[in-house]
């Protein structure tokens, strides 16, 4: 299945040129406060549950981790993004893939741009369909649903509206199959590891914002400026019992 993200152009549009004496932006982002606890899905209650408890908890039940994170608090899937950048490093087309495998949609965090299309496969011989919301920077919202993805494979088209940021989707038919996406319109953004950290580079001198997205945690934003050639060190938080 291929999900067209045609987002539309903001008032400018980012442009590649060379950059001199460019900044990294490195760090780590962590979480505290209470996290909440994975959501559990009794898969007897769902079709094809035979295949999908490949990965029950022993108990005939499916766990949901909407939040992945260590014991030394240590944040996954952030995705960590500078706005208000006009020029600067390629900002090549890539596609982002989301794969339906053994009923999860993987990656849970993905990052689209304004052109990108994300191509949504499914691994598995059983089918899933596609339900979602994309919403803006408002917090408005468009909801949108796509016909079953066979294990033979379909293709179909989502467009995402004028402005629209963020998409979720899952699986109407095992709701336990969840994925995000976020959109950015330049190429200086990265999204956290297992161990929390990113990395950003070639940042040309400036001043910008900064924001961290988290699909459930929320989003923070601070200022940031980068001098050439400096390199510059941030640890961000998120709470969980905002």
């Amino acid at each position: 299945m291929v999900l067209a993200s045609l987002l539309s152009a903001e008032a400018w549009a980012y442009e590649s040129k060379p950059v001199k004496d460019g900044a990294t932006v490195r760090g780590s982002v962590t979480v505290t406060g209470t996290v909440p606890a994975p959501k559990e899905f009794d898969l007897r209650r769902y079709p094809d549950h035979e295949f999908c408890s490949t990965l029950s908890d022993g108990r005939g039940y499916r766990r949901l981790r909407e939040v992945t994170f260590r014991s030394d608090g240590s944040l996954q899937d952030v995705v960590v993004a500078v706005q208000g950048v006009e020029h600067g490093k390629p900002f090549p087309f890539t596609e982002a893939e989301v794969e339906a495998d053994l009923c999860r949609f993987l990656p849970f965090v993905t990052v689209i741009n304004d052109t990108r299309q994300v191509t949504v496969s499914n691994r598995d011989p059983v089918p899933h369909d596609i339900q979602g919301l994309a919403s803006d920077q408002t917090g408005g919202g468009m909801a949108f649903y796509r016909p079953s993805l066979e294990a033979s494979g379909t293709t179909e088209l989502v467009n995402l509206g004028k402005g629209q940021q963020v998409f979720t989707m899952h699986c109407s038919l095992h709701p336990y199959m969840q994925s995000w996406g976020y959109a950015v319109d330049n190429p200086y953004f990265a999204v956290t590891d297992a161990t929390g950290s990113f990395s950003i580079e070639d940042l040309p001198p400036g001043t910008y914002r900064l924001k961290a997205w988290h699909p459930i945690l929320g989003t923070q934003e601070q200022e940031l400026t980068v001098t050439a050639n400096e390199t510059v060190l941030l640890e961000l938080s998120f709470n969980a019992n905002f």
